[in-house]
């Protein structure tokens, strides 16, 4: 019997919905069990002590950066990075999707100021040191 995995989907939500939909697809097909967002019950704890729990008790953690650094929590840090972070801290296999070509994406779907613009550059860099990045075919690397 082969194991079945738990893999946590992780990336600003509004601008990356077709990618997004696209990776749990992918993990529905290949017989795992994609979490993400998505499919956060409705609970009594707070969204991060959610988004905790289900990144701890996860197998993988898959990654997709656009060009949006997203939604900031009260230290400044995005709550994607922040589950990056966590994943890493985890020790959890991480699997990092990077727009090969951020500049080309159109300017409703990336940061328009220079201070989160700033903070998704260091967060890619981020990610491409510390990961192999996956050909995925068009713009994505």
């Amino acid at each position: 019997m082969n194991p079945r995995y738990q893999i946590f989907v992780s990336s600003t939500f509004r601008d990356l919905q077709p990618e997004r939909q696209a990776a749990l697809e992918a993990i529905l097909e290949m017989g795992h069990f994609p979490s993400g967002m998505e499919v956060f019950p409705a609970a009594n704890s707070t969204a991060w002590e959610l988004i905790e729990t289900i990144i701890k008790e996860s197998d993988y953690y898959v990654l997709i950066i656009g060009g949006m650094y997203g939604s900031i929590d009260g230290g400044g840090v995005s709550y994607t990075e922040r589950e990056y972070d966590l994943a890493l801290a985890s020790g959890l296999p991480i699997l990092a999707f990077l727009h090969k070509s951020p500049d080309t994406i159109p300017a409703g779907l990336s940061e328009k100021s220079p201070e989160s613009r700033t903070k998704l550059a260091a967060f890619r860099a981020k990610a491409e040191n510390k990961h192999v990045l996956i050909q995925a075919g068009g713009n994505w690397c």
